[in-house]
């Protein structure tokens, strides 16, 4: 590679960064919870009926293992690349170019999905249309380039205070609705019988996407080793919890209708509270896409610069990649990628939905990579090692789920061996001239 000698240096030499325990379990929260949880337990609930709690408790035992998993890694390689480090390590440059490019360019197609989600939901409570839709997502994705380009401290204190309004909506909207809640609405409790769990599990697959983002933000921590996984500890509880809470909630307190509510969280809030419900979904919907989107372009804009660094990008982006700097170039390229999809989705007119799609299948080849390449690094027979294993089956089972959206990352995947095979003939061409010279 043009960049193997760089690589080499900065792979050993850099210092921990200022990241708290708090701060990275306010990102992981951020990066996981997403704006799934305003729809998607009346989504499953529609499906399955009260026994969707069965799908939701099911994912949540399913996830601590995954997040386990990459948190361990993070912990072992503390390491701008992330998972794309792990792959290298554990297969080779091509193995880690194929994850990065998977992770790296799935961010600005996902991140105006979100964005545009929320924005859906500002035009509800504030009219305007498809004008309002895309102005609020041009102002998030504003917020959080300019709250990473001042660095990872401030965008980790910043996802502090988005996770602690988060958590405090969330709760509030449980808590202000408990005592209307109906044990009678439990029954019947598989209306649908009791398969319809698979399907609705599935779907609620999506909200627990995110523990692999943190990986790229490991070297941030004070200390990689001991804050990552405790700080990955303490989200899979928040996290799980609060996903329990609401769809507990959303069966207890609306009933058969839960399954016909666009917004449950928004209905809780004003049945407890009162309100205008629209008003209501919006700010959670913004709340949950603010703190999503940061989380991903922070440890996007640091996985661009490893790449960058192991010539699986530009050298170029190679800038950022030690603890404490900042890569602006390659939150610039996020950044300006996310516009590109904004913009290609308001003039095509077809919605956020291919945008999902591709990222979803992304990410899904993601986690299958970085659980494979635990089962070569991690220490075998240790706890870590176990939860890779259970992982991996999980992930195996995610990926048969996921069907033709690998399509996507498969192209990804192309374009990541032909960058490297071109990047290596220049390289070997300039090596020709320079001996001639």
């Amino acid at each position: 590679m043009s960049t193997s000698t760089s690589s080499s240096a900065q792979h050993h030499g850099p210092s921990h960064g200022r990241l708290t325990v708090l701060q990275g379990a306010a990102l992981y929260v951020g990066a996981v919870l997403g704006t799934g949880v305003i729809a998607l337990p009346a989504l499953a609930a529609k499906i399955a009926g009260p026994a969707s709690l069965l799908a939701w408790l099911a994912l949540v035992i399913l996830s601590a293992p995954l997040a386990a998993t990459f948190a361990a890694l993070g912990a072992r390689y503390p390491d701008a690349g992330g998972v794309a480090t792990y792959a290298r390590k554990a297969y080779g440059a091509r193995a880690s170019a194929i994850v990065g490019w998977c992770f790296y360019f799935a961010v600005p197609a996902g991140a105006p999905a979100g964005a545009m989600f929320a924005g859906a939901y500002v035009a509800a409570a504030l009219g305007g249309g498809e004008q309002t839709v895309f102005l609020t997502s041009a102002a998030l994705l504003v917020i959080v380039t300019a709250a990473n380009s001042l660095g990872v401290t401030v965008s980790g204190r910043m996802q502090v205070v988005l996770s602690t309004l988060l958590v405090a909506l969330l709760l509030t909207a449980v808590a202000a609705s408990a005592p209307h809640a109906n044990a009678n609405n439990l029954r019947p409790f598989a209306p649908n019988g009791w398969f319809a769990v698979v399907p609705a599990a599935a779907l609620l697959v999506w909200s627990f996407a995110g523990w692999e983002a943190i990986t790229h933000l490991a070297g941030e921590f004070r200390r990689p080793a001991r804050d990552l996984p405790l700080a990955s500890a303490i989200a899979v509880v928040v996290v799980g919890a609060l996903y329990l809470a609401v769809a507990l909630a959303s069966v207890l307190v609306l009933g058969p209708s839960a399954g016909d509510a666009t917004a449950p969280l928004a209905e809780l809030l004003v049945i407890g509270v009162g309100g205008n419900i629209r008003v209501l979904a919006a700010a959670a919907a913004l709340l949950l896409t603010l703190g999503t989107m940061n989380a991903y372009f922070a440890g996007a804009a640091k996985l661009g610069a490893a790449l960058g660094r192991d010539g699986a990008l530009p050298a170029w982006l190679a800038a950022g990649t030690l603890a404490g700097d900042v890569p602006r170039r390659s939150l610039a390229v996020v950044s300006g990628l996310s516009a590109l999809c904004m913009c290609a989705i308001a003039f095509a007119g077809v919605g956020p939905k291919p945008l999902v799609l591709m990222t979803t299948g992304s990410f899904v080849t993601v986690y299958a990579l970085g659980c494979a390449a635990a089962l070569r690094l991690l220490p075998r027979g240790t706890a870590a090692y176990r939860c890779a294993q259970c992982a991996l089956v999980c992930v195996v089972a995610l990926c048969l789920a996921t069907g033709w959206f690998l399509l996507w990352p498969l192209v990804m995947s192309g374009c990541a061996l032909l960058y490297l095979r071109l990047d290596r003939r220049r390289s070997n061409r300039a090596a020709v001239q320079c001996d001639m010279s």
